[in-house]
């Protein structure tokens, strides 16, 4: 049974404010993650790259989960994430334990609603601290960052998923 279903990526938007412009943009990559995933069963989301790396996507839909908390829960709001929704990149889940394709889909798509929900509330000149940079930084850079933060792991998830059914795209 495929975890990831029927993912509608949403159109560029090539005209509209820089608010506008860069939250579409992210949203597009967010999608785009999902729709790397699109129709695989769990042994596929589960699968690692090639040696020496571990790997998959569903450790990348995690540390993307991570990144959303960090940048949008935490440093934004000050809220701090619970311990079973860290990210599987930095080493700080817990192998013993693991979270099925569906609990790491639902965590996922709920951190991307609860970032979307935050962000309407705020302007790009708002500035909070930033523990991994050890200064202050705009929403406009948390913006930029993590579009760069998904374009990256996207690109990750296009060569996991080619390695896994030889799909690919854009």
């Amino acid at each position: 049974m495929a975890v990831v279903n029927d993912i509608q990526r949403p159109e560029y938007l090539f005209i509209g404010t820089e608010t506008e412009i860069l939250w579409s943009k992210l949203d597009f990559l967010r999608s785009t993650l999902l729709w790397k995933c699109e129709g695989l069963d769990e042994d596929q989301l589960n699968r690692r790259s090639v040696s020496p790396s571990e790997l998959s996507l569903l450790d990348l839909m995690s540390h993307l989960t991570g990144a959303e908390r960090y940048w949008f829960h935490a440093c934004l709001l000050g809220i701090i994430p619970e311990p079973s929704t860290t990210s599987a990149l930095d080493s700080e889940t817990d192998p013993g334990d693991p979270m099925s394709p569906n609990q790491v889909l639902d965590q996922f798509l709920a951190a991307c609603a609860e970032s979307r929900r935050i962000v309407a509330e705020h302007s790009l000149e708002d500035i909070v601290e930033s523990v991994v940079f050890g200064r202050p930084v705009n929403l406009r850079f948390i913006a930029v960052h993590m579009i760069e933060e998904y374009a990256r792991h996207c690109g990750h998830a296009d060569l996991l998923r080619e390695s896994i059914d030889g799909a690919v795209g854009e």
